[in-house]
């Protein structure tokens, strides 16, 4: 959902500068976006086969399994160790490993584009005042608490990034949302979507607020 609270609002002649290093961060994130398309389709291709490896679908004294044991799987450790733990089948571990790789690529990209609609509306706020930097700081706030829920969602599949002192902030910042909707949603599998509920949750909010603020401005 779109906030329209900064727009209207244009930048004076000295901001241009900032919209075109704007412009390349926009353009690096369309390269992105295709090379982890492409990423994708090459590990969904070896998920298939390390699947039929583990599976016993191919033969397991054969190069392509393997070649799986010796290269893939010794990578799958953590997720595997996640996935049997939450009472799943270790054969079901590349495909589970596709799932993560596909979040944790949407997760990067959307840090990006929430960076760099940052920086936009900071460009545009310096041409529109007070006001502008009074909805900005709105702005920034629910920005700051959606790059916590991103940072707290990739660092926990990974469990020494998980206690590490370099994204213990963002467990703190985000815990007060997550605990009581961990209490209404129950998890799917290895998967849990409070994170996903709270992002879109503070997407309305900070729609509703931002316009709430705009009009009271008008």
């Amino acid at each position: 959902m779109k906030s329209r609270a900064l727009e209207g609002m244009t930048p004076d002649g000295q901001l241009w500068p900032m919209l075109e290093s704007l412009a390349a961060l926009a353009a690096l994130t369309r390269i992105l976006r295709s090379a982890f398309l492409v990423g994708g389709v090459v590990l969904a291709a070896v998920a298939t086969v390390d699947w039929a490896a583990r599976a016993r679908r191919l033969n397991p004294f054969g190069g392509p399994a393997r070649f799986m044991r010796a290269r893939v799987d010794p990578r799958l450790v953590g997720i595997e160790r996640q996935v049997i733990r939450a009472g799943g089948r270790a054969t079901a571990t590349p495909w589970w490993a596709l799932v993560v790789y596909v979040m944790l690529a949407a997760l990067a990209l959307g840090a990006l584009d929430m960076i760099g609609a940052l920086l936009r509306d900071a460009a545009i706020a310096s041409a529109a005042g007070s006001a502008g930097f009074l909805v900005l700081a709105v702005r920034w706030t629910f920005g700051f608490l959606k790059i916590a829920l991103l940072v707290r969602v990739l660092s926990s599949w990974f469990p020494s990034l998980a206690t590490s002192r370099w994204t213990r902030w963002a467990y703190g910042a985000t815990e007060w949302m997550l605990r009581p909707l961990r209490r209404l949603i129950p998890s799917f599998g290895v998967i849990d979507i409070t994170p996903i509920v709270a992002y879109f949750a503070l997407q309305i909010v900070q729609y509703l607020a931002e316009t709430i603020l705009l009009n009271a401005m008008q």
